[in-house]
């Protein structure tokens, strides 16, 4: 049972910052890389960053130098903490882990970026 549940979003002004919880359970959550996408309204879903299980980091060009992804295997969490935040930063915000060969999601929580 593979769960993936966020939290941390809300309404933020331009310039501001926000930080992003994902907490995992159903699966070995130290053995494989997780990812934060996010989706704006009628746009495509885009990877916006990445962490390996050794912890190397991975960002979108969009974000990179703003948001820092990090995770705590003994919490089974992963984080995005968001900086310098933009309009174009509102989106959903989503948590992702690959497991073989299927994707899996949480609902999403909100960024508002707006002042």
């Amino acid at each position: 049972q593979v769960q993936l549940v966020e939290s941390g979003g809300g309404l933020v002004q331009p310039g501001g910052s926000l930080g992003l919880s994902c907490a995992a359970s159903g699966y070995i959550f130290s053995r494989y890389a997780m990812n934060w996408f996010r989706q704006a309204l009628g746009k495509e879903r885009e990877l916006v960053a990445t962490i390996t299980i050794i912890g190397s980091t991975n960002y979108a060009d969009s974000v990179k130098g703003r948001f820092t992804i990090s995770r705590d295997n003994a919490k089974s969490s992963v984080y995005l903490q968001m900086s310098s935040l933009k309009p174009e930063d509102t989106a959903v915000y989503y948590c992702n882990v690959r497991l073989g060969a299927r994707n899996y999601w949480g609902k999403g929580t909100l960024v508002t970026v707006s002042p």
